[in-house]
């Protein structure tokens, strides 16, 4: 006997079957959590409109972790073609974000590091979403706050796969 589409499995029945409902929580809060942490987003660079893209700080965050990656490389890691990564890095380029520096061994290519306002930008982008998160983590019970740590690796283990 299969369970309703909307109806959670009971306690009575098997880690697989409650799995869907735990995979429907987990989906729901995950991306409620992700646009609230969006809407966080730090001004553009130098007075820019609006915060950058999501790729575009990706690709900013990825090259700042990294401290320095050829293009090829950023856009593997971002998982896009190299001509939309081409058109990603230019922009923040002309912000000031990242620069290009010659290939230690190869002077066929270049390589990409963030630059001291790119490495600013991602600072302040961190600062406010954690002390967002800091303040709701904080208004938990201390057990609340140890389940949510314990859950962190399980969650990075997840988004990994």
């Amino acid at each position: 006997m299969s369970t309703p589409p909307n109806q959670r499995p009971g306690p009575a029945q098997g880690a697989r079957a409650r799995a869907p409902g735990l995979a429907e929580d987990l989906r729901i809060s995950i991306a409620r959590l992700s646009r609230r942490l969006r809407t966080l987003r730090a001004p553009g660079p130098g007075g820019a409109a609006g915060p950058l893209s999501l790729t575009q700080f990706a690709a900013l965050a990825a090259i700042e972790r990294r401290g320095t990656m050829t293009p090829r490389e950023l856009a593997d890691h971002e998982k896009v073609q190299p001509p939309s990564m081409t058109r990603v890095i230019a922009f923040l380029e002309e912000q000031g974000l990242v620069a290009r520096t010659p290939h230690p061994t190869d002077g066929r290519q270049v390589v990409l590091r963030a630059t001291d306002a790119g490495s600013a930008l991602l600072g302040e982008e961190r600062r406010r979403k954690e002390a967002w998160l800091s303040q709701r983590l904080g208004e938990l019970t201390a057990e609340e706050r140890e389940i949510l740590r314990r859950a962190a690796p399980i969650l990075d283990k997840i988004s990994r796969a």
